[in-house]
């Protein structure tokens, strides 16, 4: 479906957990965040209902955020559900890779096309610096694994983060070549305004607004028309055609600024 400023709306990002076994300094507070109640977490029946709407809109990719997605109980299961649904012509996940070791091949048998991991650096020291918890170690033992298990064009999400990692590009490309993957820059960017993206970096992502092809879908259930907008249309069961279409019209041209909106909640 097209939106307004004649965009095809034919992406949908769902995150289906605010919840993250990381605590990176760009996204969540050292402390973590107290998660929402399992009782305002969309379940499994209500994504697939949702989708399933999302599709009769022209929805043709999906893709699982978080928070961190594998963290996620059942997902496997609400994958596979997806999966069956028709129209969908890829059904991706992104994920920091701390869990897929012994993930990955479940989540290939489970449905998934293809997978986006978040690494922003190939130093242990400054993964652990920027992560404050993490261990670069298994992040490369999922790698490992997502290629073991035949996964194709896995992406690398590389934030740039300038006087921190900016001069890693070239390293992180020639890792990325050696393992048969694809390097996706990411301009750092705060949501607090949309002019917070440097974009002195030459960078894949964010995209300019005019080719914004994207809504998201909160993991309680809100669709939001823009990353960079304060904009919310809570899912109504009752007529879920209608809250996607709000969604869609209601798209700005534009994103200005989310300054309410935190990364972990929405998926990026």
């Amino acid at each position: 479906m097209f939106d307004k400023f004649n965009r095809n709306i034919t992406y949908l990002r769902i995150s289906v957990t605010d919840k993250c076994n990381l605590r990176c300094t760009y996204c969540m507070p050292a402390e973590g965040v107290q998660p929402k109640s399992h009782n305002d977490i969309l379940s499994h029946e209500k994504i697939v209902e949702a989708v399933k709407v999302a599709v009769s809109f022209g929805i043709k990719k999906i893709r699982i955020t978080g928070g961190e997605p594998l963290i996620r109980k059942g997902l496997l299961s609400l994958i596979s559900q997806l999966k069956q649904i028709q129209d969908i012509e890829e059904l991706t996940i992104t994920t920091n890779g701390v869990l897929l070791e012994s993930m990955a091949k479940p989540l290939k048998y489970a449905g998934i096309d293809r997978i986006n991991i978040s690494l922003d650096t190939l130093d242990g020291e400054k993964y652990k610096q920027l992560t404050r918890i993490g261990d670069i170690r298994y992040v490369l033992a999922g790698i490992d694994a997502t290629i073991k298990a035949e996964f194709k064009n896995t992406k690398i999400n590389m934030v740039l983060i300038p006087g921190f990692n900016d001069n890693e590009v070239e390293k992180m490309q020639e890792f990325c070549n050696q393992k048969k993957l694809l390097l996706q820059r990411i301009n750092h960017y705060s949501l607090d305004t949309i002019h917070s993206i440097d974009r002195s970096y030459h960078a894949e992502r964010p995209l300019h607004c005019g080719l914004c092809n994207r809504i998201r879908l909160t993991c309680d259930g809100k669709l939001k028309p823009c990353l960079f907008s304060e904009l919310e249309i809570p899912l109504d069961f009752s007529n879920l055609p209608q809250s996607f279409l709000d969604a869609i019209n209601m798209k700005p041209e534009k994103g200005s600024q989310n300054p309410n909106g935190h990364n972990w909640e929405i998926g990026g």
